[in-house]
């Protein structure tokens, strides 16, 4: 049973016990109000256990999501993530019209401990927001999940021939410290593509 998100820790060291503590709960997405555009969605696999504890995408101290998008001017200002982020962290990502949200909704340790079908399932979830919310772009980061999720072995990195709905989609690098092949500025590159693409930088 998938559990909802428990209180955010005070305390940004945690022990192996409490990170396994938080493990199956649920990390809300963060989007724009519905009166708000939104221009880019980012799409992780699924939270990791320190993300799932301070209620923060992408927030392993050795994830370089947050300045890759600092590097591409996707961000302005760095975030923390391994402290949690601030309201005005998020509202900043708000007022800029991007989102963030995960293929699977429950945290493990490692993404590969997701099985296909709820791959394939968060596929068809991230669809339907799509369809709802409908992003100029969305930005799946990971091949290898996205392949799975949508049923296409033969995708590539970058931009997708087929646009779902009126939403441009390209396959970013996953930013996980365990992608070791990709570096911050390999990963802002690839992030600014997406976001010029949505307008959200220049």
């Amino acid at each position: 049973m998938r559990r909802t998100a428990r209180p955010v820790l005070t305390a940004m060291g945690f022990t192996r016990a409490e990170l396994e503590s938080f493990r199956d709960t649920e990390v809300a997405d963060l989007l724009p109000a519905r009166e708000q555009a939104l221009h880019l969605l980012f799409v992780g696999i699924n939270p990791g256990l320190w993300t799932a504890a301070t209620q923060t995408h992408f927030a392993h101290p050795g994830n370089r999501f947050y300045p890759a998008l600092l590097r591409a001017g996707i961000l302005t200002s760095p975030v923390d993530q391994s402290a949690g982020m601030s309201d005005d962290d998020r509202d900043a990502l708000r007022r800029r019209g991007i989102g963030i949200t995960n293929l699977a909704a429950r945290a493990t340790a490692r993404a590969d401990e997701l099985s296909a079908d709820e791959l394939r399932d968060g596929g068809e979830k991230l669809r339907a927001l799509v369809d709802d919310r409908r992003p100029r772009v969305v930005a799946v980061a990971g091949i290898t999940a996205y392949r799975s999720a949508f049923g296409d072995r033969s995708a590539r990195a970058g931009e997708q021939a087929e646009p779902w709905g009126t939403s441009r989609v390209f396959v970013v690098p996953n930013p996980s410290g365990l992608n070791a092949h990709e570096t911050v500025e390999s990963l802002a590159r690839a992030y600014a593509e997406a976001a010029r693409a949505a307008g959200v930088i220049g």
